[in-house]
């Protein structure tokens, strides 16, 4: 894991395309900005996880309609 210390205002590029701007700082709490293109999925990981199980279940569910 690649640990990087950015202040508000500054940035991190990723692959060229996407950008992450620390946006403020708040006590224990810093607000991320992303700008990635549309192809490129940005979700919190709890968003992305349930994403993940529910489409695991669709699958689930179409081999189960096959049988």
């Amino acid at each position: 894991m690649l640990v990087l210390t950015r202040r508000v205002g500054e940035e991190i590029v990723i692959d060229g395309n996407i950008r992450v701007v620390v946006v403020a700082v708040k006590g224990d709490r810093i607000r991320l900005g992303i700008t990635a293109p549309p192809s490129v999925p940005v979700d919190r990981k709890e968003v992305h996880d349930r994403r993940s199980e529910f489409a695991e279940q669709l699958v689930e569910l179409a081999l189960t309609d096959e049988a």
